[in-house]
């Protein structure tokens, strides 16, 4: 992985292929990693961008509470440090609250953007306070225990047990996420505002995505909007996780996305 420091904050990031620029944001707990079954999918055409977000992974995790504001402004940061003027940008779960958060504030940096397992709703006074009772067991039995209650539900119930490697694998990603790192970011996720308006508003083209079985955020929480300029899919069988429960799918989806996009530039 490549590193940048953007505004005394150091990021870690995977800059594969070439072409037009996709940048791909992970969720909770996770990394770059997430994407490493679809990024090969799309590099053939396109460069992509996967960044760890602050807090995660490689990238440098402070000590506090962040907000998603902050962790939008990295990114904005990091692509004008790489001189991407244009990217289409997709952010899985909370990867998509920062999105929302860019495409609010850098709607000119981008040709289009997306949520994956994502939605523009804030957290409920029931997820504010499961937000505070993560950040309790995440400092109080440490990062292990908190993945190893995460995971499995982050998956369609049937695939928690037939996708078993690919569990495993989730669960190994987030063994490496910094502690503070993770209560920083729950905390962000806490506090962020909600952003239907940035969705309903927009004339830039927009993808939303959702899992079948997705036990977190339901189909109906993904697709708040319409219009002309929105694409939704749904993953079929798939919960939280498409990028490992249904990768090639998700890649079709992404990819016939961009192929919208960069024709109605031509």
């Amino acid at each position: 992985m490549d590193k940048l420091t953007i505004s005394g904050t150091t990021l870690a990031y995977e800059d594969q292929g070439k072409g037009d620029v996709v940048v791909l944001l992970h969720g909770f707990c996770g990394n770059a990693s997430y994407w490493e079954q679809v990024m090969p999918l799309l590099t053939k055409q396109y460069r992509v961008i996967a960044p760890d977000l602050r807090g995660h992974g490689l990238s440098d995790a402070p000590l506090g509470a962040y907000t998603i504001e902050q962790m939008a402004d990295d990114i904005a940061g990091l692509m004008k440090e790489l001189s991407v003027d244009k990217y289409t940008l997709l952010g899985h779960s909370m990867g998509g609250y920062v999105t929302l958060s860019l495409a609010q504030r850098y709607a000119g940096s981008l040709s289009g953007f997306g949520l994956i397992h994502s939605t523009a709703y804030p957290d409920s006074e029931e997820a504010k306070e499961k937000r505070l009772q993560a950040v309790s067991v995440i400092s109080t039995e440490g990062i292990t225990r908190f993945v190893d209650g995460l995971v499995p539900g982050l998956f369609a119930p049937a695939n928690a047990t037939s996708h078993e490697a690919a569990l495993d694998r989730v669960k190994e990603i987030g063994y490496k996420t910094p502690p503070q790192g993770a209560s920083g970011a729950a905390l962000a996720m806490r506090e962020r505002i909600d952003r239907r308006d940035v969705l309903s508003s927009t004339t830039l083209p927009v993808l939303l995505v959702a899992g079948e079985n997705d036990r977190l955020i339901p189909i109906d929480r993904t697709f708040t909007t319409e219009g002309s300029n929105v694409t939704k899919a749904v993953i079929k069988g798939a919960g939280h996780m498409s990028m490992y429960e249904a990768p090639e799918q998700l890649a079709v989806v992404i990819n016939d996305f961009l192929r919208q996009i960069h024709k109605e530039k031509e």
